[in-house]
């Protein structure tokens, strides 16, 4: 197997290291308060985790994805048992990489809209979201060598983040692995201006590369044009949160199809770029105004309600400007392509092999 050449050794020192394990631990830690607030005061938990985290998360990714791999809760307990006991583990095929990855992906296009009939409004549904997701997370790193099955393979949040962070702020040390075990090639973290479409060795690749950059934005589009239910009672309800994101997705998926047969291949960085914006832009546009009572279903996903304190064209301008930021961060700024992570220097057994 041909190993792409990249820059790699800036190893972290004692202190460095002991200061990313104090982050990831804290990290964890506010996790599982989250956790106990989803079960036992679930209206605290939803804000602290829907309202507050996640709204956060997509501008991490964008701008500094390095270091959202870095201190991810979940990556962190799925590599707890490699640092426990520290002994080999199973390499995946490449086959079964894209496998994973697709996976991952349909597993980010069930659970979305799901979020409008259980996990918005049920602190315990999200709870056992939670724990089904970690079990994976340790089961995955369990069995398979480092981080290829679950940081670079079945994790939903994976694709979008090989969506979004195609330019990076910066590189920062890898804080997870203290040395290169070649687990996934290419190495998601450290490969310069990696994005959806980078690995096309499989079908599989190929497929999910389509469904995450081409329908992704339509998913943001839909989800947003849904209420929240208090439960889910019937098939109809059912069917209501998945049409509008599904058929969004359909369209968006279409009019990627489009352009991708206009664009050459030295453009498919800047068409990726653009559905990349797009979504990440159509996030916020609405989920700004929906934090703070501008929604247009008043209630749902609202953390503070200022509809009375400021008025609607301040919002209005808000949403204008991250938009313009998003669209010249992603695909006008001009930047030498960096890796979401520097490499670290690759084991000798590894080293020997490349």
């Amino acid at each position: 197997m041909e190993t792409p050449k990249y820059k790699s050794g800036n190893q972290l020192s004692s202190k460095s290291v002991l200061i990313w394990r104090i982050i990831q631990s804290v990290l964890w830690l506010i996790g599982a308060v989250i956790l106990f607030f989803l079960i036992f005061y679930p209206l605290i938990g939803i804000n602290l985790f829907w309202n507050i985290l996640i709204p956060i998360t997509p501008a991490l990714l964008v701008v500094a994805t390095g270091i959202w791999r870095n201190i991810c809760p979940l990556a962190t307990i799925s590599l707890f048992p490699k640092r426990i006991i520290n002994r080999k583990r199973r390499k995946l095929s490449i086959s079964a990489q894209g496998k994973l990855n697709l996976i991952g992906i349909l597993a980010l296009y069930l659970i979305v809209p799901l979020r409008h009939a259980l996990f918005n409004t049920s602190g315990l549904s999200t709870a056992i979201l939670l724990i089904s997701v970690s079990t994976f997370a340790v089961i995955t790193g369990t069995i398979f060598e480092w981080k290829s099955a679950w940081c670079s393979g079945l994790c939903p949040i994976h694709p979008v983040e090989k969506l979004y962070g195609t330019k990076v702020l910066l590189s920062v040390p890898n804080a997870h692995c203290h040395q290169c075990m070649n687990c996934v090639v290419p190495c998601p973290d450290s490969t310069p201006g990696i994005h959806p479409s980078s690995a096309k060795k499989t079908i599989y690749h190929k497929i999910g590369g389509f469904l995450i950059i081409g329908g992704f934005p339509g998913l943001v589009w839909g989800w947003f044009h849904v209420p929240d239910h208090n439960s889910l009672t019937s098939f109809t309800q059912l069917s209501e949160i998945y049409k509008l994101p599904l058929a969004g997705s359909l369209a968006t998926m279409v009019l990627y199809w489009l352009l991708s047969q206009v664009f050459d291949k030295k453009q498919e960085t800047k068409l990726v770029g653009i559905f990349a914006a797009t979504a990440v832009s159509c996030y916020y546009w609405y989920r700004l105004p929906v934090l703070f009572g501008f929604g247009v279903f008043k209630n749902d996903g609202m953390l503070l309600d200022l509809s009375l304190m400021i008025p609607a064209w301040t919002m209005s301008i808000t949403v204008v400007i991250t938009s313009i930021f998003f669209f010249w961060w992603i695909i006008f700024r001009k930047q030498e392509k960096k890796s979401w992570l520097i490499r670290p220097q690759y084991a000798p057994e590894v080293k020997r092999q490349l």
